[in-house]
């Protein structure tokens, strides 16, 4: 008998026998393999946590019950299980589910979370709304996981909650990774609390003779478990962490014994006020080949779903390279070149390439963790002492750092060079990881370089300039690019500086000048070739650099071509734009200005192309949008 076919809210799994969940866990890890491998997504994390979702949806009454997911990737078997099972083949499509949680797409989506560690401060608000409105009845669970516990917002979201009088549960997922291998003292000591066997024995041989047989057996398990933490204190050398910081701590517990779960959490949802449950979880479980390579497999694409082997489209030699690819390989020959040269990464270092440098100089590259402001200030204070850090971060991440680009790196004038890694629209991922707003809010900043390649040897050009650029101790530098591949296929070029601030004229012409900056221009240099057929001339500039912007390339422009097209693919308020815009101002200039860009809204998932002509960048309307303008 098939259980999932039944359900589609967990009204309906709550009717199901305890019995009946592990082979509804079955069915449900089948259903996520068979749907991911067709449409591909984060598939990991989502193996890993079907028993801990099964057993949260059936033993909470969610959506009364507020559950918030971090790192929302762990949410595709909530997703399944909340409603939206028949549209699960859209998910990440373009209009169609998103791949992860959104309030406005599901009532049992308490929080939006696409990025890390915001879990616990989320349901603490939520628990101190109930509070306040006398409601201490309503529980709050904070699934936490996937390295999120290394980001600073976790640990101060725990220190609030640890003096407040609320109902909430952080259930901590450990699973002993995020993307990469985790890194730090946290990680650590997660696995000295796992890995204590004189603890682990007796814990087990007090549960199994007492859990859950009787009224009486509960409490003298409840009272061992209280016991059982000083002991584990006594074992490990120290208190417990979480304990000392006023939560009761169970666990570790096997997050893959679903019914086992669920009488844990029907026990812990009948203590009230602040508990931290610790669960133990295999990345990609179920899927051999995915737990065996948990990196590859946490996003793997399309893949076999019997055998778990990743389809691999024929390579073309003459595909251009990916421009993290062109990043890892250029900062290993400045390292090679230079002792002073680090690498600095957010717990993101296969996703930007930084492993090629870390395979050759592993003490000069540092993964600090899903920790992006430390990583900015970390970065600084290298910079401090003479080193020359590329400080490589997520476009749509590195907004978590903004302060410490103000007052840690640009007040103080220290050459950090950051790498802003999936600038631009990603696609599948969707609006919470569109890396479209860093041209304007690092605009606003003094004393700051922000610059982005055409295409990847400029690239590997602007790497050059700002290694040039921090040896003479230098402004601080932003090089932003997109994910993906370039344009050119060969990457190897003889690097050279180009001139800060300086631009590049691509194609003269007349009439109308195209103004744009990093690898959006390769689609207005397709659209213009097309447009030679219509005889339809205009001129195209590249300005590489946002700031300083070139003024003399635009002072040329001027008198000549009375009609200006900023294109680019950040967001049309503050950008490129507007720096144009102030521009002509500044000058008293009448030119007309018209502009293609992200416009002012979220945008959602979806594949690029579809984005592109979603928000007017694509080829064809770049092509009609300098055709209405034309004057024949």
């Amino acid at each position: 008998m098939a259980y999932l076919d039944q359900i589609n809210t967990p009204e309906d799994l709550r009717k199901l026998p305890v019995s009946a969940l592990p082979q509804l866990c079955d069915e449900l890890r089948s259903f996520i393999i068979e749907q991911t491998a067709k449409h591909p997504g984060h598939l990991g994390s989502s193996l890993g946590v079907v028993e801990l979702t099964v057993a949260i949806h059936y033993v909470f009454d969610t959506p009364n019950d507020k559950l918030v997911w971090d790192v929302g990737h762990q949410a595709y078997c909530h997703k399944i299980l909340t409603g939206r099972k028949n549209l699960f083949h859209t998910n990440r499509c373009y209009q169609g589910i998103s791949g992860f949680p959104r309030r406005e797409e599901s009532e049992y989506d308490a929080f939006g979370t696409g990025h890390s560690s915001t879990s616990i401060s989320a349901a603490l608000g939520m628990a101190m709304a109930a509070k306040m409105e006398g409601n201490m009845e309503r529980n709050h669970i904070a699934v936490i996981g996937d390295g999120a516990m290394t980001g600073g917002m976790a640990f101060e979201a725990m220190n609030q909650a640890a003096y407040r009088d609320v109902n909430m549960m952080v259930i901590l997922n450990d699973n002993k990774i995020s993307i990469d291998q985790s890194t730090g003292a946290m990680s650590r000591y997660l696995l000295s609390i796992t890995a204590s066997p004189q603890y682990n024995r007796f814990k087990n041989r007090i549960w199994n003779i007492f859990t859950f047989k009787t009224k009486q057996s509960n409490r003298i398990t409840r009272f061992f478990s209280g016991m059982g933490n000083g002991i584990k204190g006594y074992l490990l050398g120290g208190s417990n962490w979480f304990q000392s910081l006023g939560y009761r701590y169970f666990g570790p517990a096997d997050g893959h014994d679903v019914i086992h779960l669920v009488k844990t959490l029907q026990a812990l949802k009948a203590l009230p006020g602040l508990k931290l449950f610790h669960v133990l979880t295999v990345k990609g479980k179920g899927l051999d080949m995915a737990e065996q390579n948990q990196t590859a497999y946490h996003a793997p694409g399309k893949f076999d779903p019997t055998t778990g082997q990743i389809i691999r489209q024929p390579q073309d030699q003459n595909l251009p390279p990916k421009f993290q690819d062109v990043f890892g390989h250029t900062i290993l020959e400045l390292a090679q070149q230079d002792e002073k040269v680090v690498g600095i990464t957010p717990a993101m270092g296969t996703g930007c390439s930084l492993t090629i440098m870390n395979d050759v100089f592993p003490n000069r590259v540092f993964d600090v963790g899903i920790a992006e402001q430390h990583a900015v200030t970390f970065s600084a204070g290298l910079a401090a002492e003479g080193l020359i850090p590329f400080c490589n971060i997520y476009s749509s991440f590195f907004q978590r750092s903004y302060d410490q680009v103000i007052h840690d790196v640009a007040l103080q004038k220290l050459p950090v060079i950051f790498c802003l890694d999936r600038a631009g629209l990603v696609g599948e991922d969707g609006a919470t990881h569109q890396g479209v707003f860093d041209l304007a809010y690092l605009r606003a900043v003094p004393d700051l370089i922000i610059s982005s390649p055409l295409n990847e040897h400029e690239l590997r050009n602007l790497m050059v300039t700002a290694y040039h650029n921090a040896k003479q101790g230098g402004l601080p530098f932003v090089i932003r690019y997109p994910r993906g591949r370039g344009v050119l296929p060969d990457w190897h070029n003889e690097p050279g500086d180009i001139p800060i601030g300086k631009g590049q004229l691509l194609r003269q012409g007349e009439q109308i000048a195209l103004i744009t900056i990093g690898p959006i221009g390769n689609n207005v240099a397709q659209a213009l070739d097309q447009l030679k057929e219509m005889n339809i001339h205009p001129t195209h500039v590249d300005m590489r650099f946002l700031k300083p912007i070139d003024e003399t390339l635009l002072l040329s422009l001027a008198d000549t071509h009375k009609t200006w097209i900023t294109v680019e693919d950040g967001t049309e308020k503050g950008g490129l734009f507007s720096a144009v815009a102030e521009f002509l101002e500044s000058h008293q200039l009448s030119n007309n200005l018209h502009h293609l860009a992200i416009p002012d809204r979220f945008i959602s998932h979806g594949d690029i192309p579809h984005l592109y002509h979603e928000v007017g960048l694509d080829i064809e309307n770049i092509k009609q949008t300098v055709e209405g303008l034309w004057i024949r």
